[in-house]
């Protein structure tokens, strides 16, 4: 794939690629050591400066050939053509291979489902514009072509794709809707937790009540940014952290719910061919439905 430098003048390589297509900045420091990310068709450094016209060819990726294989697995598809697919994730489905889970991940089903996908990030993340978290259920859209990829990637960053969320959180939000600001980065005593810190990138999560119940409240989220564990993090901010979210609360879980009770309902995004508006749906997913019918039992 080969591309026009815009408005990159003295930017690093590196910064500009990750930022340009969502990916962390050591996989594109990666891509560029192992020779697969030229710029004018020669071979620099992760440091390199752009003078921003320069034009950068990336290395595309076969995904037949990857280390992660194809796996026949469930998956709920909300649509399909050749440029992306949109599914709804199950709880409990990671998204993506990592160095402890390379088996029964999302990648490994739509690499047997569709074969192609965006090779822009990798072989460990194929098509994966936007990411859930394992415990997190909903509607998310997949690259099938680099073209596609830079597309959505782009319309997330200008917040032209639209993400909603739906949450059962624990105690009752007195405001009916509200604005929850704070910079997320990793959390300084636990790594593998984000927190809000000083030096953190800027995020901003709207929130609306949807009902209240005595001990728990249902919101619905849409984000502004999308950090990691953004929703989870912000809403434990102001004292309501999500049910079921044993990363981020020591609170009881009173239900049958294995993992965060939040949900990815809707998404709209331009498509990358036709420019045409879309909006996708994923009902709520069974368990959290259960989980209203026993709080609105209770009165």
């Amino acid at each position: 794939m080969n591309f026009s430098v815009e408005g990159a003048k003295h930017r690093r390589l590196d910064v500009y690629l990750s930022e340009k297509f969502s990916a962390t900045r050591s996989h594109v420091q990666k891509l560029i050591a192992d020779g697969l990310i030229t710029v004018d068709g020669v071979n620099v450094k992760a440091s390199y400066k752009l003078t921003g016209d320069e034009e950068i060819s990336i290395q595309e990726v076969d995904a037949a050939e990857v280390e992660y294989l194809p796996e026949d697995l469930p998956l709920d598809i909300l649509y399909e053509d050749a440029e992306i697919i949109v599914v709804n994730k199950a709880r409990g489905m990671t998204v993506h291979p990592a160095e402890t889970v390379k088996h029964g991940t999302l990648v490994n089903a739509l690499l047997y489902h569709c074969k192609d996908l965006s090779g822009i990030n990798g072989v460990k993340r194929p098509g994966i514009v936007h990411r859930l978290d394992k415990d997190t259920s909903g509607v998310m859209v997949v690259a099938k072509t680099d073209a596609a990829h830079i597309s959505l990637a782009e319309q997330i960053k200008d917040k032209v794709a639209t993400r909603t969320y739906l949450a059962i959180v624990h105690g009752v939000l007195t405001d009916n809707i509200g604005i929850i600001t704070g910079a997320i980065g990793r959390d300084k005593v636990d790594r593998k937790k984000m927190a809000i810190v000083p030096n953190g990138k800027p995020a901003v999560t709207e929130f609306k009540v949807l009902e209240r119940f005595k001990d728990f409240t249902y919101v619905e989220c849409k984000l502004q940014t999308g950090r990691t564990h953004q929703i989870r993090v912000h809403m434990t901010a102001i004292g309501h952290p999500l049910l079921g979210d044993t990363k981020y609360t020591t609170r009881k879980n009173p239900f049958d719910i294995h993992g965060q009770a939040l949900h990815s309902h809707k998404l709209s995004l331009i498509h990358p061919t036709t420019g045409e508006l879309m909006k996708f749906t994923a009902p709520l997913p069974e368990d959290m439905r259960s989980i209203l019918k026993q709080l609105e039992g209770k009165g």
